[in-house]
């Protein structure tokens, strides 16, 4: 079968549980890893649009995914063994009552986990609407998912984004893209409910 830009992580989410049904720190971060790329080319396309409009500002929204997987990857590797999982992150927070700062685990997990739903929700919607532009998928999905979060300024980008069959050019392959596209938001929206869930 012929791989798909979503093969990797369709792959790498089978080893995102533990037998105990617990989310495994570091597979779950790579999962996250393999798909900011796809996220990055779409915040990159939007930063160049409005570069001159806003600034500084965007480069926030751009920096702020790998900056949150940086984050918990960082405490991770610091300490493998206590942070296999990836609530031990929040519960060793709480503990310390340092979960509610902004540079905790605990918030960059909540961002990341924020920004993979904006992810799912557009692949699905690029799934299951193949008819709707880019722009209606990014705003439909950013609506359902980012929109109640974010401020003006971060508003704003998201209606700009890039042209769907460059968009779709990108991330193509020689597999079924759609199809991948469908099993990656079945397998890793629940595993964000869960951590939602937690949270």
């Amino acid at each position: 079968m012929e791989e798909t830009v979503f093969t990797p992580a369709i792959e790498g989410m089978k080893k995102i549980k533990s037998d105990h049904d617990e989310i495994l720190t570091k597979p779950f971060l790579d999962v996250c890893k393999m798909l900011l790329p796809i996220l990055v080319y779409i915040m990159v396309y939007v930063f160049v649009l409005i570069l001159d409009k806003f600034g500084a500002a965007m480069a926030v929204v751009k920096s702020d995914i790998s900056g949150n997987i940086s984050r918990l990857d960082s405490k991770y590797t610091g300490n493998p063994t206590r942070f296999n999982y990836l609530y031990a992150l929040v519960q060793a927070e709480v503990e310390t009552k340092t979960a509610k700062s902004s540079s905790s685990c605990t918030n960059g997990l909540l961002w990341l986990t924020r920004a993979m739903d904006f992810l799912v929700e557009l692949f699905r919607n690029l799934y299951q609407h193949q008819d709707w532009s880019m722009q209606q998928a990014c705003n439909d999905s950013y609506s359902k998912t980012l929109k109640k979060w974010h401020g003006w300024i971060a508003s704003s980008s998201f209606t700009l984004v890039p042209d769907r069959k460059k968009f779709m050019e990108v991330i193509a392959s020689k597999g079924d893209v759609y199809a991948d596209m469908d099993k990656f938001c079945a397998s890793f929206s629940p595993l964000l409910a869960q951590i939602h869930k937690f949270l």
